[in-house]
């Protein structure tokens, strides 16, 4: 056997390894002596195994060659995706790279079901935080944002979101996303691609000519891309993303930040949520919200435009949430 079919042989095997822990991402870092490899589940890292240099050279070179990216380029960042079905589903592999100061690179690879979305119901630990996700994501109009720390299954909710919008509600979905984290049969997904002019401030006023129901930005990460984001939701388009804020009301204080007016937050905003999750049994994961809408989300805005600091009402709060989750788990335990 050649050492080309060696090589692909460790990388097959260290992906289907991955894919049994049931990882979301694989970690090849270089260490003095060798690179350690290491799988993400839960949002934490176990050790995997240690790899010589040159095998470990040789199987990050492979990955970049898989996702189309410079194998003889290792002083720059560079991102890519490659597919490949396994047990008869489609995977998606996103591939980061990273020089590091042993003059060598990490790589990293995010790992993601294709055409796979859960309804929100069976995401959710909280029926009723369902519904209410559910009666928002109905919206004819306005911006439904999501926050929460990386990991914490954002993407995840909305993608059950707008797919739900799609196949019940039969709403026209156009996504633009950076990457595309997920391909989805029933959705128009457009990924940014900013060597071809495709940012997200000029993708979404090319997607507003393509006659949309419901747009799906994977993050408003600038000023211009949150005043597009505003424009479209208040010229009748349901406008769904994720936005970098501490919880539900610092969101408000994100899109001021932002350069978006209070009263453009009040006139377009119909639902802000933060996010996480928790282990609720047999290896399974469930997201607590906080959503705050409807009468809270006009108090938070008026308070805001009075300068004064609002406060979510304490029992809808994440971390009442989760206080009161760890108590009825610490209960259902000392039953038994």
């Amino acid at each position: 056997m050649d050492i080309e079919s060696v090589i692909e042989n460790k990388s097959g095997q260290l992906l289907l390894k991955a894919l049994h822990f049931g990882a979301s991402d694989i970690h090849i870092v270089p260490q003095e002596g060798n690179y350690a490899t290491h799988f993400r589940k839960y949002g934490k890292l176990f050790p995997s195994s240690e790899l010589p240099i040159e095998l470990g050279d040789r199987i990050i070179s492979f990955f970049k060659f898989l996702s189309s990216l410079d194998i003889s380029e290792k002083r720059k960042p560079q991102s890519g995706t490659f597919h490949k079905e396994v047990s008869n589903k489609l995977y998606s592999f996103r591939v980061s790279t990273l020089p590091s100061v042993f003059k060598k690179e990490s790589l990293v690879i995010r790992i993601m079901v294709q055409n796979s979305t859960l309804p929100i119901s069976s995401l959710s630990l909280n029926p009723a935080s369902s519904n209410k996700l559910i009666q928002l994501a109905s919206n004819r109009q306005g911006l439904f944002l999501f926050c929460g720390a990386t990991g914490s299954g954002k993407t995840t909710s909305l993608y059950s979101l707008v797919n739900y919008a799609s196949e019940k509600l039969a709403r026209h979905v156009i996504s633009l996303e950076d990457p595309v984290e997920s391909n989805h049969s029933n959705l128009l997904q457009i990924q940014v691609n900013e060597r071809a002019g495709v940012t997200y401030a000029t993708g979404l006023k090319a997607i507003l000519r393509h006659s949309p129901d419901v747009i799906m930005i994977g993050e408003i990460r600038d000023r211009e891309t949150a005043h597009i984001a505003i424009e479209a939701a208040l010229t009748g388009h349901l406008v769904l993303s994720t936005i970098h804020a501490k919880d539900t009301v610092n969101c408000i204080y994100r899109l001021l930040d932002l350069n978006i007016s209070i009263e453009e937050v009040r006139q377009a905003v119909v639902g802000i949520v933060a996010q996480t999750l928790v282990h609720a049994g047999n290896d399974e994961r469930k997201a607590v919200y906080e959503i705050l809408s409807d009468l809270n989300l006009v108090d938070a805005i008026a308070t805001t435009m009075r300068g004064e600091l609002y406060r979510m009402p304490s029992s809808e709060t994440l971390a009442s949430q989760l206080a009161s989750f760890e108590v009825r788990k610490r209960n259902a335990t000392s039953i038994f």
